[in-house]
């Protein structure tokens, strides 16, 4: 086994502490990466106050994070000691599904293997996430970082980059299109980058007009307040893709109005129960879908896109001896956009 260290959950508390971790030896496909930075989420602190009934199990957060790699696997054919990259919530998966066997591992009918909380697939062991200063990982979910990309601020990416990454690519957004982000955050503010980006006129709604300059300056040609019932009429029925990354239960009436002739609301903040009105759909042949995370080949695609196009997260960077705070904040949406740790003081 290989030592390491990083931040592990106490239940007593429901913070993390600073632990001695175990790493696997690697396996012929394994690299070992060095973990630089990590971005925080809200599945972390979701993790975090679920595990407060689970004493016995050990949790480590982290599933965004990019590194160096360290150490190769005697097969691993397309990485060497001293490169960049990155890795996401998805670190195996069966390969075998139809899902799999699309690109779609994410989608892995066995389930994926995520990054934390996941069971390895060879020895069952419990997976613990990148809220440490070492990572091995198959070589298979690991992923060149393109130069030109700040590791920091790329380290969203791998997770609410890419989370939006799929909807808009899935639903064929480009030159011509238009696209309302609902919500802006940590998924939104990619999502209007990227839109952007695929040269689609891009709108945000949000519930007020305090960050209607920011969304201006991610590149937004419109704001719409959502509580504004003659905003929200005045662009009935014309978005192609509504990208809803709002992350509290809210009705969805609203934003299928909004979204065009065959256009779709792609619902991914909140990922609980919803209520739909068929004629919510059926006027105007709307549709509703969703997506989470990506597969293999839309990642490193979306890893490659972001560089050619200037485009990362914009994070506010912590020593990992804050993530205690940076959690609390984030339980108070207290970030713009993203917060990311610094794993250097880890050493």
């Amino acid at each position: 086994m290989r030592s390491t260290t990083g931040w592990q959950a106490d239940s007593a508390t429901r913070t993390l502490r600073r632990a001695a971790l175990e790493r696997r030896d690697l396996r012929p496909d394994d690299v070992a990466v060095r973990v630089e930075y990590c971005g925080v989420c809200h599945t972390d602190l979701h993790a975090l106050r679920a595990h407060e009934s689970d004493a016995n199990g050990v949790l480590v957060p982290g599933h965004e994070f990019t590194g160096v790699v360290t150490e190769v696997g005697s097969a691993v054919p397309d990485f060497s000691p001293g490169d960049r990259v990155a890795v996401g919530n998805i670190v195996d998966s069966c390969g075998m599904c139809r899902m799999c066997q699309a690109g779609q591992e994410n989608f892995c009918r066995d389930v994926p293997t995520l990054t934390y909380g996941g069971a390895d697939r060879q020895d069952g062991s419990t997976t613990l996430g990148g809220f440490s200063r070492e990572y091995v990982v198959s070589n298979q979910f690991a992923y060149h970082l393109p130069a030109g990309l700040d590791a920091a601020a790329a380290a969203p990416l791998l997770c609410a980059g890419v989370t939006v990454w799929e909807p808009l690519r899935a639903l064929g957004v480009g030159p011509g299109s238009t696209v309302a982000v609902a919500g802006l955050g940590g998924l939104g503010h990619l999502a209007v980058k990227m839109a952007t980006g695929l040269g689609a006129t891009t709108s945000v709604i949000s519930r007020t007009l305090d960050k209607a300059d920011e969304a201006r300056g991610l590149g937004a040609q419109g704001f719409v307040v959502s509580t504004d019932p003659k905003q929200m009429e005045a662009v009935r029925d014309q978005f192609d893709v509504v990208i809803d990354t709002i992350s509290a239960p809210h009705d969805l009436a609203p934003y299928l109005r909004v979204a065009a002739m065959d256009g779709t609301l792609s619902h991914l903040g909140h990922l609980g129960p919803v209520t739909v009105e068929t004629m919510d759909l059926l006027v105007g042949r709307k549709k509703l879908s969703s997506a989470g995370s990506g597969g293999r080949p839309s990642t490193a695609a979306m890893l490659h896109f972001c560089a050619e196009h200037g485009i990362t997260a914009d994070i506010e960077l912590l020593p990992s001896s804050q993530v205690n705070r940076a959690l609390e904040r984030l339980a108070r949406n207290d970030v713009r956009y993203r917060f990311v740790l610094d794993m250097s003081d880890l050493d």
